[in-house]
C-alpha cells in the first residue's frame, strides 16, 4: 500500500470560493457527479440526484442534530466575558467543554449565563485543557440551550447565521453534534418525497459529529495521524434496509462521510451490518477496501483533511484531485454551506 504524504492531498482554493452563507433553496446547490470507475465528470444541480437513484437502492442519512453549543456568560465575581463550547454530555448536568479564555476558568469558577436561566461551575480540568462544567438550571436543558446557545459554525465561516435551522438537516432528530453532517443540508422535503416515490429505501443512522472532524492532519505521512472518535447508533430495522439493498444487488448510497464512517466500522467482510452502537475512530484513506458503501453524496472538503482522504479511497486519489481542480475552475462553492459532489 502506498504510504501517502499529507501534502499529496493539497489543492489551491481561492478564499472567495468558501461559502459563507447557505443558498436560498437547499436543493438548488450545484452537484458535481464523478464516476469513480471512469473519472468522467458531469455538472448538475442537487435536485438532479434522483437521476442516479434506482428502485431497490438504499439511501443512508445521518439524523444527528447539532447542539446550539456556543454559549456566552460572565464570571460571577468579576463579570468578565467567557465563551464556552459544549463538546460532550457526561450526565444530566455535567459537560465536557472548551473555554475561551481558558485562564479565566480555573476549578471553582462560577459562570452566569444570560437572564440567569443557566449557571455553571468548573469542576475539573482535563489533560488537554478542556474543562468539565456542572450546570444548574430549572426546566428542560435543551429548551434553555435553544434560547441561549448559538450554532458552533466552522472556523472558516465568518458571517453570522441568520437562521439556526439552516445549519440543521431537515431530518435532524437526535441532539448531540458539535457540527452538522453537511452533505445532508442539500435535502428538502420535496426531494426526499421524490426519492421515496422512486422506491428507494431511506435508512437512518446517528453519528454525533465531533469537533475533531476539523482537526488538521499535521503528520508528514497520513498513516501517522491519530484519528478522533465519534459516537454512533444504528438500529435493527434500519440495518435491515441496508442489508436488503446489499443482498439484492442494489446500491448503498451514503449521505456524508459520517454515514460512511459508521457503516464501514460495523460492516462484516460481506458488507452486512447489524444493530450496533459505540464509538468509531476509523481512518479511511486510499488503499482501504470499502465493504458496504457503493456511492456517496458529499460536500467538498478542506485540503489535506481526513475527509478528502476518505473520498479519495472511494473514487481514487487522481479522480478526486482532478474533480476538485475542475470544481475550483468552475467556481463551485466549497465546504459546509457549499455545493455537493456525488460519487457514483
Amino acid at each position: 500500500m502506498i504510504n501517502f504524504k499529507t501534502s499529496d492531498f493539497y489543492y489551491e482554493l481561492p478564499e472567495r470560493l468558501i461559502a459563507q452563507t447557505p443558498i436560498k433553496e437547499r436543493d438548488h446547490s450545484r452537484l458535481l457527479v464523478l464516476d469513480k470507475k471512469t473519472g468522467k465528470i458531469e455538472h448538475k444541480n442537487f435536485f438532479n440526484l434522483t437521476e442516479y437513484l434506482n428502485a431497490g437502492d438504499c439511501l443512508v442519512i445521518n439524523d444527528t442534530k447539532v447542539l446550539p453549543a456556543r454559549l456566552f456568560g460572565n464570571k460571577k465575581d468579576t463579570k468578565a466575558l467567557i465563551e464556552i463550547l459544549l463538546l460532550r454530555r457526561i450526565d444530566d448536568k455535567q459537560w465536557e467543554i472548551l473555554v475561551k479564555p481558558g485562564k479565566k476558568a480555573r476549578i471553582g469558577t462560577e459562570i452566569v449565563f444570560e437572564e440567569k436561566l443557566l449557571t455553571g461551575k468548573i469542576v475539573d480540568i482535563l489533560e488537554e485543557g478542556n474543562r468539565i462544567i456542572k450546570f444548574e438550571y430549572e426546566g428542560i436543558f435543551e429548551e434553555i440551550l435553544d434560547k441561549l446557545g448559538e450554532m458552533p459554525l466552522p472556523p472558516y465561516i465568518h458571517e453570522k447565521l441568520q437562521d439556526k435551522d439552516r445549519y440543521q438537516t431537515i431530518y435532524a432528530k437526535h441532539l448531540g453534534s458539535a457540527a452538522a453532517p453537511t452533505a445532508g443540508l442539500h435535502f428538502n422535503d420535496r426531494l426526499l418525497e421524490e426519492i421515496e416515490k422512486q422506491d428507494v429505501n431511506i435508512a437512518r443512522l446517528t453519528l454525533h459529529v465531533g469537533l475533531g472532524t476539523f482537526r488538521p492532519v499535521k503528520t508528514e505521512y497520513i498513516n501517522e495521524h491519530i484519528m478522533h472518535s465519534e459516537y454512533f447508533e444504528l438500529n435493527k430495522s434500519e440495518a435491515n434496509k441496508i442489508n436488503t439493498a446489499k443482498q439484492t444487488g442494489h446500491k448503498v448510497i451514503t449521505v456524508g462521510t459520517t454515514s460512511v464512517r459508521t457503516l464501514e466500522t460495523i460492516a462484516d467482510d460481506e458488507g452486512i451490518v447489524n444493530e450496533s452502537k459505540g464509538w468509531t475512530n476509523i481512518f479511511i484513506y486510499p488503499g482501504y477496501k470499502y465493504k458496504v458503501v457503493d456511492s456517496l453524496v458529499t460536500n467538498f472538503h478542506l485540503p489535506e483533511s481526513t475527509l478528502i482522504m476518505l473520498v479519495s479511497a472511494l473514487a481514487g486519489k487522481e479522480n478526486i484531485m482532478k474533480a476538485y481542480s475542475e470544481a475550483v475552475e468552475k467556481e463551485y462553492r466549497f465546504f459546509s454551506f457549499g455545493d455537493a459532489m456525488y460519487i457514483k
